[in-house]
């Protein structure tokens, strides 16, 4: 921080404090000491407020949180480029492995974060450790490994998927049978480690309004085996055609999807994330969808992953035990 701007924080901080000490002190004087029945000449609503002093151990408690302040901004930074008296500590190094020691004079706030996380890795990272070095069908299967990946999941994931995992409007359900990019253990774990980006693209101005209608139509009925709407004015077979001739690349002549490129089975209803409705589905094809999933190796590192990715495992394999619920 700058000498100017260093004093210009000093200077309203403590002008501040000062100030309201003044204004404390101020108006006590001329306060008469005992209590008395005359008002201030004013009421609202009948109720007048008698003319008495403020309370002595009302005004004490003020001195004292400004005397508790003073104290505060000499132990600790607050005052521009000061840093109070406290002992410090020395800057992590890049590998955020070096133990901390006293260091610089003037306590400060500058890596308390990064601080914290060394000494939860200090104590937790065996156990981490300890599931990481496990398959993830086994971790799936460990009670304390569910319960510490549900906690993960509820930080970082729910909310998107929802705290039950059920997913949302343009974010899949976890706990069914539907994978876009595949539900393998290893799978689930390269997802959430690198994250995905589904693009699918708007064939609107391809196909035209006739062809999204069709296209939506034969999805609905042909592939997802709904009715289709009475005033839909499409025609399923014609859909087809446009399908196969623009959709199978990515989705595959039957719809079943392709998870190595992230394109959903249309043959089932947890595909729909956006909406399954006829009119939902013509928006999709109409405009295209894009979906992002952030990377969380840099975020969580593997052995939380590994952990998270049990968890995720355990909500559509099987039944979590009672102590991980």
């Amino acid at each position: 921080m700058s000498t100017f701007w260093s004093l210009y924080v000093t200077v309203l901080t403590l002008g501040t404090i000062f100030g309201l000490t003044w204004l404390l002190l101020s108006t006590r004087k001329g306060q008469r000491a005992e209590a008395t029945e005359e008002t201030v000449g004013h009421s609202f609503d009948g109720i007048e407020e008698y003319d008495n002093p403020l309370p002595k151990w009302w005004f004490m408690l003020f001195v004292a949180t400004i005397i508790f302040s003073l104290g505060y901004l000499v132990l600790y930074p607050g005052l521009g480029n000061w840093t109070g008296i406290l002992p410090g500590y020395a800057y992590l190094d890049n590998d955020k492995k070096t133990e901390f020691s006293d260091g610089q004079v003037g306590w400060t706030g500058v890596h308390e974060w990064e601080k914290e996380l060394v000494r939860a890795d200090a104590r937790f990272g065996p156990i981490f450790a300890k599931f990481a070095a496990m398959p993830i069908e086994e971790v799936a299967k460990d009670p304390q490994a569910l319960k510490m990946g549900g906690r993960l999941f509820a930080s970082n994931c729910s909310v998107c998927h929802g705290s039950d995992a059920k997913g949302a409007y343009g974010f899949p359900n976890l706990t069914d049978a539907d994978w876009r990019w595949g539900g393998e253990p290893e799978t689930i774990k390269t997802s959430i480690m690198g994250g995905r980006h589904a693009v699918m693209p708007g064939w609107g101005e391809v196909v035209g309004e006739q062809g999204v209608r069709d296209v939506s139509a034969y999805v609905l009925t042909k592939l997802d085996g709904r009715t289709l709407p009475a005033d839909a004015k499409a025609d399923p077979v014609a859909g087809q055609k446009i399908f196969a001739a623009n959709c199978v690349a990515c989705h595959g002549p039957e719809g079943k999807g392709t998870p190595a490129m992230g394109a959903p089975d249309l043959s089932h209803p947890g595909a729909f994330i956006y909406g399954s409705s006829f009119a939902q589905l013509q928006q999709t094809i109409r405009y295209g969808r894009q979906g992002q999933m952030p990377a969380q190796a840099a975020i969580q590192g593997n052995d939380k992953v590994h952990l998270l990715a049990a968890y995720v495992y355990s909500l559509s394999h099987g039944e979590k035990t009672e102590e991980a619920k």
